[in-house]
């Protein structure tokens, strides 16, 4: 039998030794060494799916390596923590740790992670063939009984997003809501996680009351499907929601570790996971974002929020989190006169911008907000519409019209007011425009025709977000 080995090394020397001893191994066929936790996960993932088998489909189990080899210096995850969520992601992989401190204690940790054994440094060749091999017999074991017909065997399929506000007050919580809804309009089975510890608002958002929290998901080292269910709570709208505690002092009791093991056993049963990670970054909401499919990170237009997603930004970038091009910033509260628009805030946080904007409209959302009712929110909503939009734009939906949450934000301006009699004097159907902004005819104002000759250079300088300012470095 050829056995497949990958090697997890992080470090150049070691990475030295594994692969001229894997190279001496008789029957293997060793992969090229991956340098990082992303980098491991990412390999399996793409080697479950090679060919594009479906899910749990015997070509998706065949197509993992055997053995994993896990250094202990590997980074960011820690290397236990590694092992965790490769056991349960891809339960037909055998891992194997390599450390310098063999230890029974580190033993004991490394097979409660799921390890299949250890390997210590230096290497011997004797010891590494042997805990190769035990690992690829009991590999094929598990593959022979599971015979490829397990959903487990390709891993949590659900995917990850992750809404955080790059302050308070921009509209995080109703972004995470609305995305949850949306996908679960679309049928699909969605988890609602409030990552905010200290002060999360899900619960009064969606007026809901539960004594389970997080945090009774923090100590529990196996969370099974039993456990999970009596700390989910069921909403009427379909959403599975896990609740921040109601003290907030009991949110340090979710650390790095509880959050992976949290993420990951939601991700098993969910298709979609929405995480609230609120504007303050804590080892819960930093695991929940390094692991997300889609990181999200809302901002207003105005000067001192976005200087604040700069920060978060290069905070997830100095720790690494994540990196700015891979993050997805959505601006909220955007207006048509608003001199920071959606262009220059990407060129100020060097990340991705969404294509779709969420318009300033509070007064479609203080009804539902003040009665804690935001699933009730009107169809018609610019603002729901908008946020469906972004789900769709997300892949978080699949039906068009859910997508365009009943009706396009694109396909028409609503004109209320003044602006409605002018367009309807000047012959236009009321709630559309013609291209350049401006409604022709008599009826047009003064300041109407001030905004069509105002050109985008000229509100740039004379706003005070100026890019050549001091704002930007260099």
């Amino acid at each position: 039998m050829t056995i497949r080995i990958l090697p997890a090394v992080g470090e150049p020397d070691a990475t030295r030794a594994v692969s001229e001893l894997l190279g001496r191994l008789p029957d293997a066929a060793p992969l090229p060494v991956v340098g990082d936790s992303t980098a491991l996960l990412a390999a399996l993932a793409g080697a479950a799916a090679s060919d594009a088998p479906p899910a749990g489909s015997p070509a998706a189990v065949e197509g993992l390596p055997e053995v994993v080899l896990v250094h202990e210096r590997i980074g960011p995850v820690p290397a236990l923590e590694l092992i965790r969520e490769v056991a349960l992601r891809f339960p037909s992989v055998g891992v194997v740790l390599i450390t310098t401190d063999a230890g029974p204690a580190l033993f004991s940790a490394a097979m409660d992670a799921g390890a299949r054994g250890i390997v210590g440094l230096p290497f011997t060749y004797e010891e590494l063939a042997g805990r190769v091999q035990a690992a690829a017999q009991w590999s094929a074991g598990v593959r022979v009984h599971l015979g490829g017909g397990q959903e487990a065997t390709a891993g949590p399929s659900g995917t990850l997003v992750t809404v955080t506000g790059a302050k308070g007050g921009v509209g995080t919580t109703v972004a995470a809501v609305q995305l949850a809804l949306a996908a679960r309009a679309a049928g699909r089975s969605v988890a609602l996680v409030d990552m905010d510890l200290q002060s999360g608002d899900v619960a009064s958002y969606l007026d809901v009351q539960f004594r389970r929290s997080v945090v009774d998901l923090a100590g529990i080292e196996d969370i099974s499907v039993r456990v999970l269910q009596d700390a989910v709570h069921d909403h009427h709208t379909g959403l599975g929601l896990l609740l921040a505690p109601e003290e907030g002092e009991r949110g340090e009791e979710v650390d790095d570790r509880a959050a992976r093991q949290i993420v990951t056993a939601l991700r098993s049963r969910y298709e979609v996971v929405v995480v609230d990670c609120g504007a303050q970054m804590q080892s819960a909401s930093a695991a929940a974002v390094e692991l997300a499919d889609v990181a999200l990170l809302v901002t207003t237009p105005d000067v001192v929020s976005v200087r604040a997603a700069k920060r978060q930004v290069r905070l997830w970038d100095r720790l690494q989190i994540r990196k700015a091009e891979d993050t997805t910033t959505v601006v909220n509260r955007l207006t048509r006169n608003t001199e920071i628009q959606p262009p220059l805030v990407a060129r100020a946080t060097g990340t991705q911008v969404a294509r779709t904007a969420v318009p300033a409209a509070f007064k479609e959302l203080q009804p539902c907000v003040d009665a804690g009712r935001m699933q009730d929110l009107d169809g018609r909503s610019t603002v729901k519409q908008a946020l469906w939009a972004l789900a769709g734009e997300l892949g978080l939906v699949e039906s068009p019209a859910v997508r365009q949450g009943r009706g396009s934000h694109r396909a028409r301006t609503s004109l209320t007011g003044r602006g409605k009699r002018k367009a309807i004097t000047a012959g236009a159907p009321a709630g559309t425009q013609p291209a350049g902004g401006a409604v022709p005819g008599p009826a047009a104002g003064p300041r109407a025709r001030f905004g069509a000759r105002r050109s985008p250079s000229s509100a740039r300088s004379a706003g005070p977000f100026d890019p050549a300012g001091p704002y930007e470095e260099g």
